[in-house]
């Protein structure tokens, strides 16, 4: 029975089941938080019609409607 709640045993499981939940949640929080700072985050295109099909540096052409 020593084995039973041992690192290697139930416990173990229910560590290790709590910190990747821990870890989902976390992630899942700043994720979200992200999305709703981003979300109204508008940026504006200038020059629409001159940018070409492959651009190096594409942020020359956009910039923050915020700023």
């Amino acid at each position: 029975m020593d084995r039973l709640f041992g690192i290697n045993g139930i416990a173990g499981l229910l560590i290790a089941v709590v910190v990747l939940l821990s870890l989902v949640g976390i992630f899942g929080t700043c994720a979200v938080k992200i999305q709703q700072k981003q979300a109204t985050n508008f940026y504006k295109i200038e020059s629409q019609n001159s940018i070409e099909q492959n651009v190096k540096d594409a942020s020359v052409y956009y910039k923050n409607a915020k700023e």
